[in-house]
């Protein structure tokens, strides 16, 4: 199998673009004509390389909402499932994404089920995919299912945004911060210091001193406070990758003031927003818990989910379970209850998670708007506290000259 990137002409005139998985160019143009479209050119397409590190999703979560969207479309029109496939994959410009998608329309006209040919790539289509797709395709309804998965993956990417935009802010500046105050005690003021010692300037006031000996002590255990640095982040990073530091690490997230708040929230909005979508899909109960645990982004939060899914496999409901967690507001267990007597669990989850997607808004903006002014005070405290330092010399030697007899 090659691919091939063609250029046809549809009926009403419109060119379109697109690449093909195929033996031969002939087999392009006969499967184009078979699509209503004239081949104008075919040509072999150059292999691409592909390199895609352990930790990066290989395909931008927004390419799969266009795509999952579109599928929708087209099968709602009632084009067969492989035309769909044909179609999306030729025109897809991403080139990973565009390769598996011909990989499994390859599977789907080889006699798997689509949501058996999206499972074959995990990378790509997680377990909430393929099992939506698989209760669409059991219950008919698999136009309904992708849209309701096209929106559930848009505010998913939108609370996650959020949530960097929340992280990313004190990190910056506080990097920031540490950058310039580095400069200042590396290079700054090593130069006042040379100046005043090339004038001669012996008695100078304690601020000065004490800041030019401190500038001193850093750039002559510089190469160690790097190693050690160095050193802490390197351990922080393989202890955090173990079962015990992620749940340490996720233990402390909840219970920082402020961050810890921001986290539950939006654990709690995605929470219940990926188990609404699931139980309105008509996943089952318990595979549908196992999903929501895999998904939750925190050790602490999945532990307390795996716990009620066991329970819950012995009888029990879902509110008393989520209530022993200590995570969940009683207001949300309470209302997880009066959906689950009513038989309206699914609306009610996604109400609780429209309601907590706004709170993690409103936490965000007040976060933002607490930190912003108490960075900015704290880098230009320390900009200012080395200027004055610096310039205590020379407001000295100028009141001396200009109090020094004519």
């Amino acid at each position: 199998m090659a691919e091939f990137n063609w250029t046809a002409r549809s009926l009403d005139g419109v060119v379109r673009k697109g690449v093909m998985e195929s033996e031969t160019a002939s087999d392009v143009e006969s499967r184009l004509k078979s699509m209503n479209l004239t081949p104008i050119k075919v040509k072999k397409k150059a292999k691409e390389i592909y390199i895609v590190m352990p930790w990066q999703d290989p395909v931008p979560v927004k390419t799969k909402v266009i795509f999952t969207r579109q599928l929708a479309t087209m099968i709602d029109a009632g084009l067969p499932l492989v035309q769909c496939l044909e179609i999306l994959s030729s025109q897809e410009p991403h080139g990973y994404f565009r390769r598996t998608l011909m990989q499994v329309k390859n599977s789907v006209e080889g006699g798997s089920t689509f949501a058996d040919a999206l499972g074959k790539h995990p990378r790509v289509f997680d377990d909430l995919f393929t099992n939506l797709v698989s209760a669409g395709e059991a219950g008919g309804l698999l136009d309904t299912i992708l849209n309701r998965l096209a929106i559930y993956m848009e505010k998913n990417m939108a609370l996650k945004m959020r949530m960097k935009s929340a992280m990313r802010y004190p990190v910056v500046t506080l990097s920031a911060s540490l950058i310039i105050t580095g400069v200042l005690l590396v290079k700054v003021i090593p130069s006042f210091a040379g100046i005043y010692s090339s004038v001669g300037g012996k008695d100078l006031p304690a601020l000065t001193q004490m800041v030019i000996n401190i500038s001193d002590a850093v750039i002559a255990s510089l190469p160690l406070v790097i190693t050690i640095a160095v050193s802490i982040f390197v351990a922080f990073f393989l202890f955090v990758r173990t079962e015990f530091g992620q749940l340490t690490k996720d233990r402390v997230l909840l219970r920082t003031p402020v961050i810890g708040t921001l986290i539950k929230k939006s654990a709690i909005a995605r929470f219940t927003r990926t188990l609404g979508t699931l139980i309105a899909s008509g996943v089952p109960i318990l595979e549908a818990m196992d999903i929501v645990a895999r998904t939750a982004g925190n050790k602490v939060i999945e532990g307390g989910i795996v716990y009620t899914r066991d329970r819950i496999s012995e009888g029990k409901n879902i509110a008393g379970p989520l209530m022993e967690m200590n995570v969940f507001p009683s207001m949300v267990v309470q209302m997880i209850s009066v959906g689950e007597s009513t038989g309206a669990l699914d609306v009610m989850l996604t109400k609780i998670a429209d309601f907590y997607e706004d709170e993690v808004d409103a936490a965000v903006d007040g976060l933002t708007s607490v930190i912003e002014p108490i960075m900015m005070i704290g880098i230009g405290g320390i900009v200012a506290f080395v200027l004055i330092a610096m310039y205590l010399p020379i407001f000295s030697l100028a009141d001396n000259v200009g109090g020094a007899p004519r």
